[in-house]
């Protein structure tokens, strides 16, 4: 008898079964695993860690390898409007049902042993990956690495995209100590590939001791930006015409150039061609990665939620100026370094409309307003609102086709916004 029908039935149960949020560690997760399938995955791995490009990198791979026609099976963290989402096969989300029966397999076999949202979510991936007999495992760390749920399969190529100050409570107060614990879903003999252009030592010590092949942007292999194209390079093998990457910014060459070293190194197990390449570069379009919204204004919603993703968001605004006002809806969590965060972004928002998000974990608007009134932006400038409903409709009422609303600061913050948008529009067409 199943324990529950329904998904979010599950989910809510699942909020409540662990006495902690968050533990870190492997063995709860990998000995209810091996219950479940003692053998490993037949097909490549590759696991992503990172503080940001993560998402990006996963999205890109997967495109690329289903540009070419093999089946794909990806796991992500966290999800914006619906929990299917993290879970992926050729892109698209399984459906409750396969969900639900995974939940039930992973309940009767953990028996007494605890586990959270996350590890019951990664081990349901994990399950439904093996049943399903992909062609290729795309897995996403949902934080830091060594300890993460993830990294109880071991990879066929690690990824470590950009690292940068981010959940210092769980992985460390700098990026040394952040990076090693990044470093840890390395394998011995395994390739490991790092699309960050300032690699912490940390993670250059660690490859060293698990004797990995390491491969470095800007040393191993680099790119190289035309007018309107890209070339890769790795020794003498070089991928030239490359297509601009769909997804928005400058940086996603850093993350694409990490992406294509990862399938060089599955080549021989995983051939891919060079127009499979161009065209999953091209149909790379990630939610919530600057994303625009309907609406009579430009809006556009990012998940940037630390300070190295906030720069990339306003690298962006400067880059593509507007000519009336920029807007910002903005949400952040408080164990973020909200100060940072804002620092690098402000001289390019002209006003400020503020809320809290539905989490315990929530900074206050008043905290937020606090700390840009920090920052020497004016009272006038800043609004804060209850709800992120509330600083929408705010916007819509005052925005012109002119300005551009910029929401971002956290997960919550956009998926919050895409929902409020959503039924807006649906009232619309009644």
């Amino acid at each position: 008898m199943p324990r529950f029908k329904l998904l979010q039935d599950w989910l809510t149960w699942q909020e409540t079964l662990h006495p902690t949020e968050i533990e870190l560690g492997l063995h709860r997760v990998l000995s209810v695993f091996k219950k479940l399938h003692p053998g490993n995955f037949t097909c490549p791995v590759v696991t992503v860690a990172g503080t940001n490009g993560k998402g990006s990198s996963m999205h890109m791979l997967e495109t690329i390898y289903r540009a070419d026609g093999y089946k794909t099976a990806s796991y992500t963290s966290p999800h914006l409007l619906r929990y299917n989402e993290r879970i992926c096969i050729n892109g698209n989300p399984v459906d409750d049902q396969l969900i639900i029966n995974a939940f039930q397999r992973i309940d009767d076999a953990r028996a007494e042993i605890s586990l959270t949202y996350f590890e019951f979510g990664t081990l349901a991936a994990l399950d439904i990956f093996m049943r399903q007999q992909p062609d290729i495992v795309l897995l996403e760390v949902g934080l830091g690495g060594r300890l993460d749920a993830v990294n109880i399969i071991d990879s066929d190529v690690a990824l470590i995209t950009s690292i940068d100050i981010d959940h210092t409570q769980w992985l460390g107060n700098d990026r040394d100590s952040i990076g090693r614990e990044k470093a840890g879903i390395m394998r011995n003999s395994k390739p490991a590939v790092c699309s960050d252009t300032d690699i912490p030592r940390s993670i250059l010590q660690y490859a060293t001791e698990m004797g990995t092949p390491f491969y470095r942007l800007n040393y191993e292999f680099s790119y190289i930006l035309t007018k309107d194209r890209w070339s890769w390079n790795y020794s003498d093998i070089a991928l030239n015409q490359l297509p601009v990457p769909a997804l928005h910014g400058a940086h996603q060459y850093q993350n694409a150039a990490g992406v294509l070293m990862v399938v060089l190194l599955l080549m021989e197990q995983r051939p891919v061609s060079f127009e499979a390449i161009c065209e999953g570069l091209q149909n790379s379009n990630l939610a919530g990665r600057f994303q625009t919204l309907p609406g009579r204004s430009n809006w556009i919603c990012d998940v940037a939620h630390n300070p190295d993703s906030v720069a990339k968001l306003s690298q962006i605004l400067a880059n593509e100026p507007v000519q009336g006002r920029t807007i910002a809806l903005l949400g952040m969590l408080s164990d973020k370094d909200i100060p940072a965060a804002l620092r690098v972004i402000m001289e390019h928002i002209d006003i400020w409309h503020i809320s809290p998000l539905p989490t315990k974990r929530s900074a206050t608007a008043s905290e937020v307003s606090k700390i840009l009134k920090g920052l020497n932006v004016t009272e006038e400038c800043i609004s804060l609102q209850l709800s992120i409903e509330q600083a929408y409709r705010a916007i819509d009422a005052l925005a012109t086709e002119d300005d551009r609303v910029v929401i971002f600061g956290s997960f919550y913050t956009v998926a919050e916004t895409m929902k409020v948008a959503l039924s807006v529009a649906e009232q619309a067409l009644q």
